[in-house]
């Protein structure tokens, strides 16, 4: 089985909201919702594991009432990689894999989240997607990580926008985030993750190199731009109404 965890810890702040990133309104439906409905809809997970913050977990309990969560607490915010790491006592021994989601992604299927559950790979699948440039709406996708292949055009690394060179920041091939790992993998290697990094976080985005490293394999499952856009900001919020 594939057990899901959805990252919901974030702040408002760059929303100029006070509510919840998660909770704030697109077209009168919290963002996060947009989202429980597919995964809903998946039948992958009847009952994900969603990371929030002290600061958020009544609110967003109160708002998802009405779906089957569990909730862990991320007590500091640092990182993605700290966010999944704090939901390893949720992770059921039942699962084989782990699928990490975003709360503020509303607008992944529910037949992208079942395709890539079903992904094959020996320890970490990713999904991909492509732009053909960062024009209009597609700007959304500029300051997002970059998928890093080698001669072989095999996917070694993602890197982070913030710590990505110009050349880097070329590649069409963006990151949305989305992850899915052998959990046994996962639970075991998740402590190698360092925060060396511009912003001293423990990216999760990182497994992917310690995965190359190590010879796994990485599985990759593309999603349609669209699906893939995320909401981090007013100016994103204008855009992702405009795509609904």
């Amino acid at each position: 089985m594939t057990q899901i965890v959805i990252l919901a810890a974030g702040k408002g702040k760059r929303m100029g909201e006070e509510l919840p990133k998660v909770l704030v309104p697109l077209q009168d439906k919290a963002i996060i919702k947009y989202l429980m409905d597919s995964v809903v809809v998946s039948g992958v997970d009847p009952r994900p594991v969603m990371v929030v913050s002290p600061d958020n977990i009544d609110i967003i309990s109160e708002a998802l009432k009405d779906y089957d969560i569990e909730y862990v607490l991320q007590e500091e915010q640092l990182g993605t990689g700290h966010a999944v790491n704090c939901a390893r006592e949720k992770m059921s021994a039942e699962a084989d894999r782990v699928m990490v989601l975003y709360g503020d992604h509303p607008f992944i299927k529910s037949g992208s989240i079942k395709r890539f559950a079903e992904a094959n790979s020996s320890v970490v699948s990713v999904m991909p997607t492509k732009v053909e440039d960062f024009d209009d709406w597609r700007h959304n996708f500029y300051h997002w990580g970059r998928f890093i292949r080698n001669e072989k055009r095999e996917i070694e690394r993602i890197v982070e926008f913030k710590d990505a060179n110009d050349e880097e920041r070329d590649v069409l091939e963006v990151n949305p985030g989305f992850m899915c790992f052998n959990r046994e993998w996962l639970l075991n290697s998740i402590d190698k993750l360092k925060d060396d990094n511009n912003a001293k976080e423990y990216y999760l985005t990182d497994m992917v190199k310690i995965a190359f490293a190590e010879g796994g394999k990485i599985g990759t499952v593309l999603v349609d731009p669209r699906e893939a856009v995320g909401i981090n900001s007013k100016e994103e919020l204008k855009v992702a109404e405009g795509l609904l």
